[in-house]
């Protein structure tokens, strides 16, 4: 493959799944741009073909040279997760706007990885910094394409479900706040990364909802990664009210903590995202829920790798 292609955030759930895909696939020219050590170190050492660059996009570097000759650039790079407003706006908004203007060129096509919460009806900092990166890549004059991914799953998944199914081989009890019954619409990251991979050798552009084909319960889908990676924690509701108040007091002495009252009124929050015909707009095939929990669970390599927070 010809392309030569850049990846933000490369050390992260999608950079760390969309890298061996690309190999698999004969890509041969990739850099890799993450700011955290140890993921970084972990991706250097899985994948020593790559061009691995330990960096902050916020600040200028020798980053901004290995990106000036690509021809696509994925944009993984976002803070997911915390409590403080400025982090949100340097990581997700700054570094951003310091990416794309060492890459203004009409020829660079960028694959924006956003998110489903853009048009969510939770409004939190994460929300707010992601709608104003989709704006800066929209607003770039390169052909771009915007890809809006419900929560995801997969292998090296730090937070969300990767985090709750390692805190059940960790602890006896798994607390569920309130009833449970919040609507989830899961997305495989395989999936997702073969869409990426679909845009790279396609070039599409526009703005596209990405929402899982499946959708089910959260306390359903916390049962299936119980069951699919052997946990043995039991499950126990928890009254909303006290389950907020616990992650408060939890964050005041966490500077990063997995989960915030932010992320919990966003649980909670009555969504129900776009579905469009995804697999047939990229020539995706989707991978059924239950397989895509065994094949992330189960694997007997990349399933026992975590990354660090």
């Amino acid at each position: 493959m010809a392309a030569r292609i850049a990846i933000t955030g490369a050390a992260g759930l999608v950079g760390q799944n969309l890298i061996p895909r690309l190999e698999a696939r004969g890509y041969r020219d990739i850099v890799a741009i993450d700011k955290h050590p140890a993921n970084t170190a972990l991706l250097r050492r899985l994948h020593p073909d790559v061009t691995v660059v330990e960096a902050d996009l916020a600040e200028p570097g020798a980053w901004q040279q290995a990106v000036a000759a690509v021809d696509v650039i994925v944009i993984c790079h976002a803070q997911i997760g915390g409590l403080d407003r400025a982090t949100y706006a340097r990581n997700n908004i700054a570094a951003t706007e310091r990416l794309l203007a060492a890459v203004a060129r009409p020829d660079v096509y960028l694959v924006h990885v956003s998110s489903s919460v853009v048009k969510s009806m939770a409004k939190d900092d994460y929300v707010w910094s992601k709608e104003a990166q989709e704006k800066l890549v929209l607003q770039s004059g390169s052909p771009a394409i915007v890809l809006r991914p419900t929560l995801m799953f997969g292998w090296f998944d730090r937070k969300h479900l990767g985090w709750l199914s390692r805190f059940m081989q960790r602890s006896p009890l798994f607390p569920i706040p309130g009833h449970g019954r919040y609507l989830r619409q899961p997305l495989y990251v395989g999936d997702f990364c073969d869409i990426v991979m679909a845009c790279i050798e396609c070039r599409p552009t526009g703005e596209y909802n990405i929402t899982g084909l499946e959708p089910i319960d959260y306390v359903d889908l916390i049962r299936a990664v119980k069951e699919v990676s052997g946990g043995s924690a039991r499950i126990v509701p928890v009254p909303y009210r006290l389950f907020w108040s616990m992650l408060f007091v939890y964050g005041l002495f966490s500077r990063d903590p997995p989960f915030t009252t932010k992320q919990l009124e966003a649980l909670a929050t009555p969504d129900v995202f776009e579905v469009i015909d995804w697999p047939a707009l990229f020539g995706v095939k989707p991978t059924p829920l239950k397989t895509a929990l065994a094949e992330t669970y189960r694997d007997p390599v990349y399933s026992r790798i975590a990354l660090e927070f």
